[in-house]
């Protein structure tokens, strides 16, 4: 009897050995198999998406008419586009994400009228290439010089289109790290001008060589000192803003100063459109200091919308971040309002931490 117990009892425990490997082989099997979730990425500042280029080693591969990502992964790119005033703008546009390393080519491909950007494009803004342009390949040179070749559908435009759509194309094509500036062909011949009006390009086109241009009263361009400050514009009740490069009148260790001032002034009455978000009262009360990328502006309270909670508007920082961090050397903007121990945005958060241009990025799109 105790002999039949103690064989049952044995029998009994390795039954149950035998059940658990099963399980754990099956809990194993089971994350083995299991597939992870799809992965979106949305990349909005611009020193991330010039990494990514970095990192593939190319912005550019000659056209493959059979590419076909087959993915619903996306990124967001900065494409110039032209708002309903005329004047170039950019906004953050989700694009497929290439499996292959032309990023560049596809960015320009989106800045094409009746082209893929079409289903995408932000209501109130259009594309600006001609219809029946086609890209025949690009090419980046070590200096960082782009090369772009087109087809003889890119000259199919009006003359007061030309700036609009040099501007675009460079603006979108150098929110990538390695490129510099670029350079036209036209079924690989160099253009030293742009087709219809003339425009010079035989040294490339540039950040430097500015967007929007306003200069006022200053008669000789090519000897003043520009810089590209952002005012915001309104449409269907949501604020974008606008680059526009104006010349300043300032010595080096003044500059800063000077580009406030700029931006405080608001944009001339000729650019249609265009808001100033700052009171008239606004004054910067101590020079702009600049200590390892952080810029602080410190203001008069006139800057604070609201007095009693100690907030800024979100058009006024934007503007002054946007436009700030175009200066060399600024990567990021700490605001302070005299006699203010605490400045908050208008939902109440405090500025714990200098704002970056990738912080209110998302605020310059529709």
């Amino acid at each position: 009897m105790q002999k039949r117990f103690i064989f049952t009892t044995i029998t009994f425990l390795f039954s149950i050995l035998i059940l658990s490997g099963c399980l754990f082989k099956g809990e194993q099997s089971l994350e083995e198999e299991m597939d992870p979730p799809p992965n979106v990425q949305m990349t909005e500042d611009l020193a991330k998406v010039g990494k990514e280029v970095t990192e593939e080693e190319s912005v550019a591969t000659e056209p493959d008419e059979s590419e076909d990502t087959g993915s619903s992964e996306t990124v967001l790119r900065e494409l110039y586009l032209l708002d309903e005033n005329g004047m170039v703008v950019p906004q953050m546009v989700s694009l497929p994400k290439s499996d292959t390393n032309a990023v560049a080519k596809q960015a320009l491909e989106y800045l094409i009228k009746d082209g893929p950007v079409t289903n995408v494009l932000p209501n109130g803004f259009q594309a600006v290439l001609p219809a029946g342009t086609g890209i025949n390949g690009l090419e980046i040179k070590d200096d960082g010089t782009l090369i772009v070749d087109l087809t003889e559908g890119f000259k199919e435009y009006q003359p007061e289109e030309e700036l609009q759509i040099i501007q675009a194309m460079t603006f979108t094509l150098t929110q990538f790290d390695s490129v510099e500036r670029i350079k036209l062909q036209i079924n690989g011949v160099d253009q030293d001008v742009m087709p219809v009006n003339g425009t010079p390009l035989s040294n490339g086109y540039s950040r430097a060589d500015g967007i929007n241009i306003h200069v006022g009263d200053v008669q000789d361009v090519t000897e003043a000192d520009l810089t590209t400050v952002y005012f915001p514009a309104e449409h269907d009740s949501h604020y974008y803003y606008v680059p526009v490069t104006v010349p300043i009148e300032s010595e080096d260790e003044k500059r800063l100063t000077a580009v406030v001032n700029s931006i405080l002034e608001g944009p001339s009455y000729e650019l249609p459109g265009l808001l100033s978000p700052f009171q008239s009262e606004v004054e910067l009360v101590s020079e702009p200091t600049v200590e390892e990328g952080i810029l602080t502006l410190t203001f008069n309270d006139a800057i604070l919308n609201n007095l009693e909670n100690h907030s800024i508007s979100d058009e006024v920082l934007s503007s002054l971040v946007l436009s700030l961090t175009e200066q060399e050397g600024v990567e990021s903007v700490q605001v302070k309002v005299e006699g203010v121990e605490q400045v908050f945005n208008e939902e109440g958060e405090a500025f714990s931490e200098p704002v970056t241009r990738s912080d209110v990025k998302k605020a310059s799109s529709i």
